[in-house]
């Protein structure tokens, strides 16, 4: 089994999203079949169908959570240091062509948010930099062609 990894406040977000699907939204939606069920003939009933809908995605996404929880692997990004980047870094690069600077965190998959500077560990950038430190540059391929990026700091924060 694969573990997921993911640190300690991604974890806690997935945690709650469980919690709310289960004691909110799950009670929530099966009032809703029941009070549909009331209204008569369900072959024609598009409130039954839209709650069963609704009912579905729940019930999946509960599925979905529960076993990345089951499976997380939590690092405490405030025990780790170093010079390289590696899972929970956060990195400031600048953008060679056009001189940008951006600051991103290495996080897990499902705690990715590029908006917020949270960068997917499997993304393409995040990819080439780990490993890297201070003054590297990382070379990565995007559909507009190569872009390369300098690393200017790797915090841990």
């Amino acid at each position: 089994m694969e573990k997921v990894p993911m640190t300690g406040g991604g974890y806690r977000s997935l945690d709650d999203e469980l919690k709310r699907l289960k004691s909110v939204e799950r009670p929530s939606v099966i009032a809703a079949i029941s009070e549909a069920r009331q209204h008569g003939d369900l072959s024609e009933n598009a409130e039954y169908h839209a709650a069963k809908d609704r009912q579905g995605w729940i019930e999946g996404r509960i599925a979905e959570i529960e076993d990345k929880l089951s499976r997380a692997q939590v690092i405490d990004v405030s025990k780790l240091s170093g010079k390289q980047v590696k899972f929970g870094a956060t990195v400031t690069v600048v953008d060679e062509d056009t001189e940008d600077e951006a600051r991103y965190q290495i996080v897990g998959e499902h705690e990715a948010d590029v908006k917020q500077g949270r960068l997917s560990l499997t993304s393409p950038l995040a990819r080439g930099m780990i490993g890297k430190e201070t003054g590297d540059v990382v070379e990565v391929t995007t559909p507009g062609g190569v872009k390369a990026y300098e690393i200017l700091k790797v915090e841990w924060v």
